[in-house]
């Protein structure tokens, strides 16, 4: 099930917030959030359910075991390995059979076994925890079924943002129904869901035409055309579904993290890491650059680690060379911005000029099927004029007048300025305070802007097959 389908939207979630609204007592509140993930996850995958399930069981078992064991460090080490173990044997082995067979020559047979939906994600979630009960950064969770909910949690569980339990363990025990924060968090749902069916899924249609198409139907025009499209997309969709996570969570009394702030008005590419996919950047930092050794060792070192923190940011993105390349693409400017020293001093605007085609460049690679079909793309945004009648004419069919508006707005909105809801909404000590809340005029207007996306999704959805997530497959 995803959040922008029908089932969702229409039935799933209203029946799901109304009892958890009724029911009383934290306990049972909990117990239906559980029944409502499981189900929410079985919906799409009846048979790993188990699985998910498993891994909360047997990463809350270990974290027992390691605050209490005399070998903490060895046990440690024995979750992590099973943990990533697991991961791989889903999601990495047939590609590293594939690559064995192509270097040695060998025909081992491959092992295919279907990817879990977010087993990325629910992976990551669990090591975070008993990796933070290791280090005395949070308090043992003696209550499986909390340690369940915070792994199994539907608004994170398929596509992140990846949450760290200490961000809303306070949440498990207690939450208070905050009728502010509830409409807070209608009003980001339907917000990311508008990202989501209205922009992304314009934008995807016509990167998947570019992607997909002949080499000879590929010029400059279809090769730009192609790779923007999908920069727009893949933000659009993926901060889309962040926005209704962290709106559901807020409608159900959790507080997430916020996962995207701007990146596309990043002026370097280290920057554009400190605003894109905050919660997996993150988590890199704190549990693999910085046990490394993070900048402490000297310079050179600083370069390793860095080195390997990207190319492990691509290959958690998927199991092929083209996500291990972006991720070392990235890792290259980075290091480039922070060992060449003329690199500090250009001016904003063409450094802003710069780390945008940097970007772009690095998702066609992201995006293609196979290195060669990235590079040809690419070769084709620098040098492809070659305007044949064949050519011309598929460039031509994607410029609709539907997709140029979608293309206008999604540039807009990726701009660097504060939305409307940061004017109107302003954070307090964790409480929502409304700043201009009070004037009806506003509250109305708001309300009615909300309730039209709404409907205009809806009218969308029910009339669009085309209606793909791009970070189910991570």
């Amino acid at each position: 099930m995803v959040f922008s389908s029908l089932e969702f939207v229409c039935f799933f979630l209203p029946i799901v917030f109304i009892l958890h609204y009724i029911i009383p007592g934290i306990y049972l509140k909990n117990a239906l959030l559980i029944l409502a993930s499981l189900l929410f996850y079985a919906y799409g995958e009846p048979v790993y359910v188990v699985l998910m399930i498993a891994s909360a069981f047997f990463n809350y078992i270990l974290a027992r075991i390691v605050a209490n064991a005399r070998w903490k460090k060895l046990w440690l080490f024995l979750d992590i390995a099973i943990n990533l173990g697991i991961l791989f044997f889903f999601k990495y082995m047939a590609f590293f059979m594939e690559t064995f067979n192509y270097i040695s020559g060998q025909q081992l047979e491959i092992i295919n076994v279907k990817l879990p939906i977010g087993i990325s994600f629910f992976t990551f979630q669990a090591l975070s925890y008993v990796i933070d009960v290791y280090c005395g950064k949070i308090q043992l969770q003696k209550s499986f079924w909390k340690v369940l909910l915070y792994i199994s949690f539907f608004p994170q569980l398929i596509a992140g943002p990846i949450v760290k339990y200490r961000d809303i363990s306070d949440a498990l025990s207690y939450r208070k129904i905050d009728i502010e924060q509830v409409f807070y968090g209608m009003r980001r749902f339907i917000c990311g869901l508008g990202k989501k069916v209205l922009i992304a899924n314009a934008m995807g249609q016509a990167a998947d035409a570019v992607f997909s198409a002949d080499m000879v139907e590929i010029n400059i025009l279809a090769a730009w055309i192609g790779a923007v499209s999908y920069m727009l997309q893949i933000y659009y969709d993926f901060s889309g579904y962040s926005d209704m996570a962290i709106g559901l969570g807020g409608m159900f009394g959790f507080r997430f993290q916020e996962n995207f702030k701007y990146p596309y008005g990043a002026a370097s590419i280290k920057e554009f890491w400190r605003r894109w996919h905050i919660s997996l950047s993150s988590w890199f930092k704190e549990y693999l650059y910085i046990p490394l050794g993070g900048s402490r060792k000297g310079k050179f070192r600083t370069g390793i680690n860095k080195l390997i923190v990207f190319f492990c940011t691509g290959l958690w993105h998927g199991a092929n060379w083209t996500f291990i390349v972006w991720g070392l693409y990235h890792g290259f400017f980075s290091m480039l911005e922070e060992y060449i020293p003329f690199t500090k001093k250009i001016p904003r605007q063409i450094a802003y000029i710069y780390t945008m085609f940097v970007v772009c460049i690095g998702f066609v690679i992201f995006r293609a099927d196979t290195l060669t079909q990235g590079i040809y793309i690419i070769s084709q945004m620098l040098s492809g004029f070659s305007f044949s009648s064949q050519s011309i004419s598929f460039a031509v069919s994607q410029i609709t007048p539907w997709f140029i508006t979608m293309t206008l707005v999604g540039i807009i909105g990726m701009a660097p300025v504060k939305p409307v809801t940061e004017f109107l909404i302003s954070v307090d000590k964790g409480r929502i305070k409304l700043v201009l809340w009070k004037y009806k005029t506003v509250q109305t207007l708001v309300s009615i802007a909300s309730i039209i996306l709404l409907a205009w999704c809806i009218i969308r959805l029910s009339g669009d097959t085309y209606n793909p997530f791009i970070y189910f497959r991570f």
